[in-house]
């Protein structure tokens, strides 16, 4: 049997452009290419699933409203983070019990030998996301939403200037302060699980 070819993706440049022209089900095409990113990032600042949602509806909103802005010399999956970035540290700014928090779990402080896990590694691994959700909430939203696109999502140093609209050089800056903030507080809150001092940091690209 010969396999069936599969029909190429739109590209994201066309279908801004038809829903530039009006047409509603492209733009049903671009929430469905990109709904499972903006659900991933505003969870790892939102605990509740509502209200998770609720920002979810209120960031495309955004986009459909301002995609005639949009410029196509950046890509635009950065220019959607930008918004759903934007999105959730107004949320945080409106919100006076400061109810967002950071979710997701890291393997920043997995410790063993490779390949081996210990009896006590799952609890040792929910100890450690635990404590990384607190220390990061209590760094400033620049600092964190800074520390989220890096560790969490991975982006390299160049998209996440382009999402935040900041100079390559203040990336650097920034997240080399974040990561000194959150060192410094790890040490003095929880000096038993901080790394040694040689420790690598977490990568990815630049």
């Amino acid at each position: 049997m010969f396999a069936l070819k599969q029909r190429p993706a739109t590209p994201d440049r066309d279908l801004i452009a038809a829903v530039i022209r009006g047409d509603e089900a492209a733009f049903g095409q671009l929430v469905e290419r990109y709904k499972e990113r903006v659900f991933r990032l505003l969870g790892r600042y939102c605990r509740d699933a509502v209200e998770c949602e609720d920002l979810a509806q209120e960031v495309f909103l955004k986009v459909f409203r301002k995609l005639h802005t949009f410029k196509h010399d950046s890509q635009f999956f950065t220019w959607l983070y930008r918004v759903t970035v934007n999105a959730a540290t107004d949320h945080i700014s409106r919100a006076s019990s400061r109810r967002l928090r950071l979710v997701e779990d890291t393997e920043i402080f997995e410790r063993g030998d490779e390949g081996r896990e210990s009896p006590t590694a799952s609890l040792e691994k929910e100890e450690a996301g635990k404590v990384t959700r607190e220390i990061v909430q209590q760094l400033p939203e620049k600092f964190r939403t800074i520390l989220v696109l890096r560790e969490f999502e991975g982006f390299s140093y160049t998209e996440i200037a382009e999402i935040l609209e900041i100079q390559l050089g203040t990336v650097e800056s920034r997240l080399f302060r974040a990561r000194k903030r959150f060192r410094d507080a790890l040490l003095r809150e929880h000096p038993d699980m901080a790394p040694s001092p040689g420790a690598a940091s977490p990568g990815g690209r630049r």
